[in-house]
């Protein structure tokens, strides 16, 4: 019977630096990328507002990232396949390191009449967008399969905790980085933010290049590419059904408004955070500031509760951990948008929010956990394949709705399709044997 130690704080770290050499290559490139990302996915709503582009352009932004999010794993696959995991690495590093600077570049770029359609600065902002998300393409199967091989069945969720605990710790840091370059307003600050996400893209896919043992590793054979999808999808395990549709309805919710927290802050409440500093003394935060200050708020509690949930979750099952997770995704877009324009309640709200990430380790667990050994890349690609699909189009209805209704009707029907998510997975879900 496994002992069941205390799950401190710091147990992932430990955990972390107990890895082999070419997983620990990989988490750190994930910092690395997850800093340049963080910096800038969040923040990207406003820097489109600020090129001049509208809300429904927002929803379209988003929806762009709901596609990659769906197809790219399997290509990613296929050219791990063909081409070895130490070379598709380089070559998704560098090709989300160039996404980053075409962002860099959209503010120098003037609009160009092409006589049928003029080609907006905000336009290339699109163009990045298709190269940034490069490296993430490689890593959402790889990570599953080599976690499950490497953790006991009855310990995922902490497994889990452990990469998911040191990655984020990137997103913790990134928004106050930005927080300090926007501290008066979004621009010019913005642009020192890009510079940073491509100097940290470039030294994580040079050292993944040089440090990482692709002797030693089978993550490339984990993904077989689109020719073996419909055989996948229906070896999905039966236990998986009802969390993936429960999961779709939540995510398909939060992608209706996700790209437009930032813009609640800056555009509707339009409100920042004066704080009194022993050195600086009074400081001024700017709306974009603030949120830089509520992500990391959202962070800090994330990592604070993800460890301690996923070792609760040994005792209590993944699904109880799983459906807080859901429930705190589904309610947070109608809370936030009738919220009062209170700095310290914002700060309230996003720390709730970030409770959402402590059931992430045991969902996790709950999608690779039923899987056959060997076989946790192609259900993990499977299942975010269809879950990306079923999303693809939440963005542009929420932007939609937030440029032609109301921000609050996009809002509200976003918490409204969650909370059904929530009831279908109370309902219908099913514990993973190993946590019963």
């Amino acid at each position: 019977m496994t002992t069941r130690e205390s799950a401190g704080v710091l147990d992932p770290f430990r955990q972390f630096f107990s890895m082999k050499r070419d997983v620990l290559v990989l988490s750190l490139a994930m910092f690395a990328f997850s800093l340049g990302f963080q910096m800038t996915n969040r923040f990207l709503p406003d820097y489109l507002v600020y090129l001049g582009a509208g809300g429904f352009v927002v929803g379209l932004f988003a929806t762009l990232g709901n596609v990659i999010g769906a197809v790219y794993p399997y290509y990613g696959g296929v050219v791990s396949d063909r081409v070895g995991s130490r070379y598709a690495l380089t070559v998704f590093g560098f090709l989300s390191t160039f996404g980053f600077v075409i962002w860099l570049a959209a503010d120098y770029i003037p609009a160009i009449d092409l006589g049928v359609i003029v080609l907006e600065p905000w336009a290339w902002v699109f163009v990045g967008l298709l190269l940034a998300q490069c490296w993430k393409s490689f890593g959402i199967g790889g990570h599953y399969a080599i976690v499950k091989q490497a953790t006991e069945p009855n310990r995922l969720a902490l497994g889990f905790a452990s990469t998911e605990t040191f990655r984020r710790t990137a997103f913790l840091i990134a928004p106050l980085i930005v927080a300090v370059l926007v501290v008066d307003e979004l621009m010019p600050g913005f642009l020192w933010v890009l510079v940073i996400a491509i100097v940290f893209a470039i030294l994580g896919t040079i050292a993944q290049h040089f440090l990482y043992e692709a002797e030693a590793d089978t993550v490339g054979s984990e993904f077989e590419g689109f020719g073996q999808i419909v055989d996948d999808l229906r070896a999905l395990p039966d236990a998986l059904r009802p969390l993936l549709v429960a999961d779709a309805l939540v995510r398909f919710a939060n992608g209706m408004v996700y790209a437009f927290f930032i813009l609640v802050i800056t555009q509707v409440m339009e409100i920042g955070l004066t704080l009194s500093l022993p050195v600086f003394g009074t400081v001024d935060l700017s709306p974009a500031a603030f949120f830089g200050i509520l992500l990391s708020v959202e962070m800090f509690v994330a990592l604070l509760t993800m460890a301690p949930a996923a070792k609760i979750a040994e005792y209590t099952g993944l699904k109880p951990v799983v459906g807080l997770g859901f429930f705190v995704y589904a309610v947070f877009p109608i809370v936030l948008i009738f919220a009062p324009e209170n700095a310290w309640v914002l700060i309230a709200l996003f720390a709730f929010s970030g409770l959402r990430f402590a059931g992430l380790p045991a969902h996790k667990a709950l999608i690779v956990g039923p899987a056959e050994r060997g076989a946790g890349g192609r259900v993990t690609g499977s299942y975010y394949f269809v879950r990306g699909a079923i999303v693809i189009p939440s963005g542009a209805l929420g932007g939609f709705l937030w440029e032609f209704v109301t921000p609050e009707t996009s809002f509200v029907l976003a918490s409204i399709i969650g909370m059904i998510g929530v009831a279908y997975f109370v309902i219908f879900g099913q514990e993973f044997e190993a946590y019963q």
